[in-house]
């Protein structure tokens, strides 16, 4: 959890992030694990991060309120990030959703949904194509914001870089009254200024508020090969998700077919300099998969398995 504390009246705010792992799993179901699919939690608001077959019921089972989910992101045109895609949307229409959705995705995206939703949906489907190779801004909200970056995948493929804006300076209530601030100028305070009475009197800033907290940062890093490419895209992140199709014994199966291990995975995090690597997009082939871990942990010690159902709530 992002956890921003401070004191008010006797009470305590705090805003957040939190990531809710839906599926885990690469190309097929496997072992009770589900295709890929996210769903991260940031300033109330829910986005959507691919969405491998089955995700809607994950959500369900997740309690995910999924008429909160505004904004969908597809990494690239693989079944297994998009295939629950068609139900999910065709259930938001069933359910008597009338607020837009807005898809950013490869253009083929758009193309199967089309051809596969031809009645009329009750909702706007608002898409943003991502084109090859793009690094961009794809959401500007005054407190945070959503970006795109290229991964190095046998198609097209992106990540997606969710990042909360610093935070102005924080107002203690106490302390402005204390030192008798009119409230038109507390917007001031919280932009730094110092308080200047007509009266003479001077308030520092200092007195009446405390440091904006640092805005925090998860990078999805989606199908890919080894690519410390992606390192100054995803530095000092607090936290990543990185693909571990295979482990070092099939180094070989994941060149041929641009994908990571989880040790590949862990020297990106370590190359990156994150806060904490997320580890998921599992073969079938692997039934446990606490060796994933054993091989990422000596080279990069804060790892943690992205399992189905699991929160991470960064702090």
């Amino acid at each position: 959890m992002i956890s921003l504390f401070y004191e008010g009246e006797n009470n305590v705010i705090c805003a957040y992030m939190k990531i809710t792992i839906l599926g885990n799993n690469s190309a097929l179901p496997a072992y009770g694990r589900f295709p890929t699919a996210q769903v991260i939690e940031m300033n109330e608001q829910l986005f959507l991060m691919d969405c491998g077959e089955g995700a809607q019921m994950r959500m369900q089972q997740f309690g995910i309120r999924h008429m909160r989910i505004n904004h969908i992101f597809i990494s690239h045109m693989h079944g297994d990030h998009f295939y629950g895609l068609v139900g999910y949307i065709s259930s938001l229409s069933l359910w008597g959703r009338q607020k837009e959705m807005y898809l950013f995705c490869p253009a083929d995206i758009k193309k199967v949904l089309e051809s596969q939703l031809k009645w009329a949906l009750g909702f706007e489907i608002i898409y943003r194509i991502i084109e090859e190779g793009e690094r961009a801004v794809l959401v500007n909200d005054d407190k945070f914001e959503i970006s795109c970056f290229p991964v190095y995948h046998s198609v097209p493929t992106h990540g997606f870089k969710f990042s909360e804006k610093k935070r102005k300076r924080i107002l203690l209530p106490e302390k402005v009254r204390e030192y008798e601030i009119p409230a038109y100028f507390y917007k001031n305070l919280c932009n730094g200024e110092d308080y200047a009475a007509m009266d003479g009197r001077f308030v520092k800033n200092e007195l009446v508020t405390l440091p904006g907290h640092h805005g925090k940062v998860y990078a999805y890093c989606a199908d890919t090969r080894y690519a410390p490419e992606i390192c100054p895209d995803i530095m000092c992140a607090d936290l990543i998700y990185h693909e571990s199709t295979y482990l070092e014994n099939d180094q070989q199966k994941a060149t041929e077919r641009f994908h990571s291990t989880a040790k590949e995975a862990a020297a990106i995090a370590k190359e990156a300099q994150v806060g904490q690597l997320l580890l998921g997009h599992f073969s079938s082939k692997y039934k446990e998969l606490e060796p994933f871990l054993e091989e990422a942990k000596p080279v990069f010690e804060n790892v943690e398995l992205a399992l189905e159902g699991m929160e991470f709530e960064l702090q």
